[in-house]
């Protein structure tokens, strides 16, 4: 393959099965040996969830109108596809769903400096493993200086909300192509996969896609 495959990945980090799917996909990547590049956009699940967040549980039942053991089984069912990949959900019942409007604007800063994936896997990590608060601006700012990150730059980038409309901008984009759901991967900027499809099922595109490539 002459030039790398390109990966476009929509994606929240309040998703689950955004960073499940990804990790899918980098499995099958890595045993297949494409030559990838990826990119991230930005796409919010609850854009008007309010500053304070609101407990995962509770979110949950008012979104989806699961039963609390639904809930637990499906909870149950993607910590032991995240254990098998190597990420490590901890819910817990004080778990919280934040607005992520700023987190994608601190994403699209990193970018600028070709630092995006490593952000988000960062945040995957602070929302999913460690219960961190995503609301908090500081809390985003230190995840950014964690990894390297210009600390200061990262809190003036929140304060004076200097790419809001970039990320908007992105957002309806993303949108008007049909993406009403998450993860939703596109393969060379035509070819549209919507879920976590498992590793088996992304390791059966990439071949396709490489025949298709020649």
């Amino acid at each position: 393959m002459t030039n790398p495959l390109r990966i476009d990945i929509v994606s929240d980090v309040m998703c689950p099965w955004c960073i499940i799917g990804y990790r899918q996909l980098s499995r099958a990547l890595e045993a297949s040996g494409t030559e990838h590049e990826i990119h991230w956009h930005p796409f919010e699940l609850n854009p008007q969830m309010p500053p304070e967040g609101q407990n995962t549980r509770e979110h949950i039942a008012e979104k989806y109108g699961s039963t609390p053991e639904q809930s637990e089984q499906s909870r149950q069912q993607m910590k032991a596809l995240a254990d098998d990949l190597g990420f490590d959900f901890q819910w817990t019942r004080d778990s919280r769903m934040h607005n992520t409007f700023n987190t994608h604007q601190l994403l699209h800063w990193a970018g600028l400096q070709g630092r995006k994936h490593d952000l988000k896997m960062a945040l995957f990590t602070a929302h999913f493993t460690d219960q961190r608060n995503l609301s908090d601006d500081a809390v985003l700012a230190d995840v950014a200086a964690e990894i390297g990150l210009e600390r200061d730059e990262a809190a003036a980038v929140l304060d004076d909300q200097r790419f809001a409309d970039e990320v908007r901008s992105a957002e309806q984009f993303w949108q008007q192509q049909g993406i009403s759901g998450v993860p939703a991967v596109v393969f060379d900027r035509k070819h549209l996969v919507t879920g976590a499809q498992g590793v088996d099922n992304y390791t059966g595109i990439l071949a396709q896609l490489a025949e298709m490539r020649g």
